[in-house]
């Protein structure tokens, strides 16, 4: 129980030092410094390259977004650089990454001015050159995983691919951060992982026409391969090499209405006709309240005038002999108009 207890024990220590490492010391990859154009240690460009990656690696940078330039100096004295972390990595290790790169320079690149250093978390850039904003393929590098995809799969494999990756690179170049991370399924359990970023500061077609340049010069009958250049990247793997749960899925398209003639016409047709005998029943119903209440103000509550006395209707009827005598039998000369119901006369009633 003891030995058992004490195997954990080791095995967990192991994976927080193993972590640990990782956390402090990002992958490198490959770095590339020709030596064509160089300077001195105690040089003007020394000085203001030594501002510049201060610069970039002091805690005011930008690691939540991953990417930063920066520019130091005049003339030809000038150094223009920049870090781009992968677009998954926290703000935390991007910061980490930058520090631990930018100490490694004067390792790898001790005096050359044109400098790229490639880790898998994040590279580091400068030149005495303008670099901003400026599409850069130069110093391209393919890598390669030695294990081959089964011959009679590799046709079918290199469609999943380059499918895969070419999505990926359209939905980067139309991103702010110019990146984007994707898997598809290959074989089960197996899943394909693409990835592919472009520094920010490309427009979307320098971007795509950057990645789609790397795309088609990967490995496509290996699981695994990259290609770098200094203004994007490329890699895929069968395993996932980047952090998931940092990625944004695309939500699925919101499903349009059915187009006429599918659905969409009748249902149309049954709501606009609906719609007409809803309006039509209130029309008829606001009608008959009209003329309902107009019925009641006019014989309900109708009165008769004699001079300052009121006396109902119901107190005025009276029978025909009475009505006959009184207007001396329909006599022409009581006769005083034509009213909506006939002929109107002048009734003489002695009390």
């Amino acid at each position: 129980m003891y030995y058992r207890a004490s195997l954990i024990f080791l095995f967990f220590f192991s994976f927080l030092t193993s972590f640990r490492a990782y956390a402090q010391d990002p992958n490198y990859v490959y770095h590339n410094c020709p030596n064509t154009t160089t300077y001195t240690r105690n040089s003007t460009y020394s000085t203001n390259l030594r501002t510049l990656l201060s610069s970039l690696s002091s805690n005011n940078s930008s690691y939540s977004t991953g990417f930063q330039t920066a520019t130091s100096g005049q003339g030809t004295d000038s150094v223009t650089g920049l870090f781009l972390c992968r677009g998954d990595v926290s703000p935390e290790f991007c910061r980490s990454c930058v520090a631990f790169v930018v100490n490694d320079t004067s390792n790898r690149c001790p005096n050359e001015r044109e400098v790229v250093l490639y880790y898998d978390e994040c590279i580091v850039r400068y030149s005495n050159r303008n670099i901003l904003s400026t599409l850069s393929t130069n110093g391209a590098v393919v890598m390669s995983n030695g294990q081959n995809i089964t011959s009679n799969q590799q046709a079918q494999f290199r469609d999943l691919l380059l499918s895969t990756m070419n999505q990926a690179a359209s939905e980067a170049a139309d991103s702010p951060r110019k990146f984007d991370a994707r898997k598809a399924t290959w074989t089960a359990p197996q899943s394909l992982y693409g990835l592919v970023q472009c520094t920010p500061d490309l427009t979307r077609q320098d971007c795509l026409s950057c990645l789609q340049q790397g795309i088609n010069q990967l490995p496509t009958d290996k699981i695994g391969g990259q290609f770098l250049v200094p203004s994007c990247s490329s890699r895929y793997e069968l395993y996932p090499f980047y952090n998931e749960s940092a990625i944004t899925t695309p939500q699925p398209p919101v499903s349009a209405p059915p187009p006429p003639g599918k659905g969409g016409s009748s249902s149309l047709l049954v709501v606009a006709i609906v719609v007409p005998i809803i309006v039509v029943a209130l029309l008829f119903i606001a009608c008959y309240c009209f003329l309902a209440k107009r019925t009641k103000k006019t014989f309900g509550t109708a009165s008769a005038f004699d001079g300052d006395d009121i006396t109902t209707a119901e107190s005025l009827q009276l029978d025909y002999r009475t009505i006959q005598t009184a207007t001396n039998d329909f006599a022409e000369s009581n006769k005083i108009g034509q009213g909506g119901f006939g002929e109107v006369y002048k009734v003489i009633i002695v009390p």
